[in-house]
């Protein structure tokens, strides 16, 4: 399927400043493409410092009376956001679907209606929050209020482009906020795209886009004395900086980083439900998903049952152009990735392990200009193997052999990461047992990878600080005041 370019995307994006697309500081562009043609998409502007400058002093301004607009107000305003996104989803979900070559299925069901939720979502936690007013005794009065921090300066991996700027700029502006936001250089056209969206909904100085380099306008942003507060989503190693960068201005870090998720099939699972929920664990995106649940632990009473099941459902997949709505599974988002997978399939060959399905770069039937791989599964020896700690971020399973739950659970929390995990068993008790014990901030049970707004999703260990997607999330971008009040008119007698 070959669409018109431009119907969707413009030739070249200026920086989202003050509710407007302006010329950056430097002439210098970056070029973004089609991962799954090589074709040339657009040109985004490279901004500098004096970009961030001007972003943030922006920001700075807008907060002042952005932060005493009433909630009911900017209720309406996210409703109205969510709106529009719903209305033009069609349009958004191409315009992902070409910057980031993921299918056009989950674009269209999965990316952009969530997305549009969120801001649906803390409409209504905003509507619905609530203060407190205690007595402390008969001559004193508390009042606990919640008020917005300021600028917050936040930058989002490529993986999810809208879905993830939606996390942050929802309850950052719900909060009273305002936003200096970066998406990834490789993937940022469907955010720039909405920022239209924001120009006919909110004040100017709200919402400001700028696109660059992370390691150049992203450090920039993240350094800033005048941002008051931190949100990233994107590797554990990028994540170091980012806290760093925190500590140094003392100002409060929200990060979502990286993954090694287990999902455990014990041996009373249902296996329809099990195979689904593997693919659904490791295939959906590409498997570029930081709650991947990349190590399999499958009991050892049914592993010669299931581990044929997947091959023949991997070797099923339909791997192919993503605008195609039969496809599955599209393309890896760049060169860089498809060569770090294919880095790991070199370590299994070199190793112990053993690839039982796919494995190969896909290049046949027009695929060669994209970054197509195959869904594959490797059988690792044991949870030490390099496949089974670190994070490959593609459709790339390791496969361990457990005897019990207690050695499902003891290589399950052997990692780093504690982001995710899944449990599959016919027995909720037994199930929910293994999901206590799992160290993750989120555990799948029947089930993977759904991410609906009103359950947090954030991780333990060094998969990140804090929680995101649900009505606590609200307080990472609030500040708590309280109010003292004596009501006795009396003289201490201290002095």
């Amino acid at each position: 399927m070959a669409v018109n370019v431009r119907d969707y995307i413009a030739e070249n994006y200026g920086l989202f400043i003050n509710g407007e697309f302006v010329k950056g500081s430097s002439d210098e562009t970056i070029e973004v493409t089609n991962p799954a043609t090589g074709e040339t998409l657009s040109h985004i502007t490279r901004a500098k410092d004096k970009d961030v400058d001007h972003a943030v002093e922006v920001a700075q301004e807008a907060f002042e009376s952005w932060s005493l607009t009433s909630k009911s107000e900017r209720a309406q305003m996210l409703r109205d956001i969510g709106d529009k996104l719903m209305a033009q989803k069609d349009k958004i979900a191409m315009i992902e679907t070409l910057n980031n070559g993921k299918p056009i299925r989950e674009t269209t069901a999965i990316d952009i209606p969530f997305a549009a939720r969120h801001f649906h979502y803390f409409a209504s936690v905003i509507e619905t929050e609530e203060g407190t007013v205690n007595d402390i005794d008969k001559d004193t009065m508390s009042i606990v209020r919640h008020e917005p921090i300021g600028v917050v300066g936040a930058v989002v991996a490529w993986n999810f482009p809208m879905l993830l700027a939606a996390w942050k700029i929802a309850p950052a502006i719900a909060a009273g906020n305002t936003i200096v936001i970066q998406p990834s250089s490789s993937t940022p056209l469907s955010l720039l795209e909405v920022a239209k969206i924001f120009q006919e909904v909110l004040p100017k100085g709200v919402v400001n886009i700028l696109t660059g380099k992370g390691s150049e306008s992203g450090n920039a942003i993240f350094n800033h004395d005048g941002v008051d507060k931190l949100s990233f989503t994107g590797s554990t190693d990028v994540g170091y900086q980012v806290a760093e960068a925190a500590a140094k201005h003392l100002v409060p870090a929200t990060l979502e980083l990286g993954g090694k998720s287990a999902n455990i099939i014990l041996d009373d699972a249902n296996l329809d439900l099990a195979v689904e929920g593997i693919q659904l664990g490791i295939l959906f995106n590409q498997g570029e998903v930081c709650s991947a649940g990349s190590r399999l632990l499958v009991h050892e009473k049914i592993y010669d049952q299931l581990v044929p099941r997947l091959q023949e459902a991997f070797s099923n997949i339909k791997v192919g152009d993503p605008q195609d709505e039969a496809t599955q599974m599209g393309s890896q988002t760049g060169k860089d990735q498809l060569d770090k997978i294919q880095s790991y399939i070199d370590v299994a060959k070199e190793s112990d392990a053993q690839i039982l399905a796919g494995g190969h770069r896909l290049t046949e039937n027009g695929l060669d200009k994209g970054f197509f791989f195959e869904p594959t599964l490797i059988a690792v020896p044991d949870n030490h193997h390099k496949l089974a700690q670190e994070e490959i971020f593609g459709p790339v399973l390791t496969v361990i052999k457990v005897k019990d739950d207690q050695e499902a659970i003891d290589i399950a929390n052997d990692s780093k990461y504690g982001l995710a995990g899944g449990v599959f068993s016919q027995n909720i008790t037994r199930a929910l047992n293994i999901a206590k014990a799992v160290r993750t901030g989120r555990i799948w049970i029947n089930t993977y990878n759904q991410v609906p707004e009103g359950a947090p999703f954030g991780g333990y260990k060094k998969s990140g600080i804090g929680r995101e997607t649900y009505k606590g999330a609200l307080s990472n971008y609030q500040q708590v005041k309280n109010i003292y009040i004596d009501t006795s008119n009396a003289l201490k007698g201290l002095y």
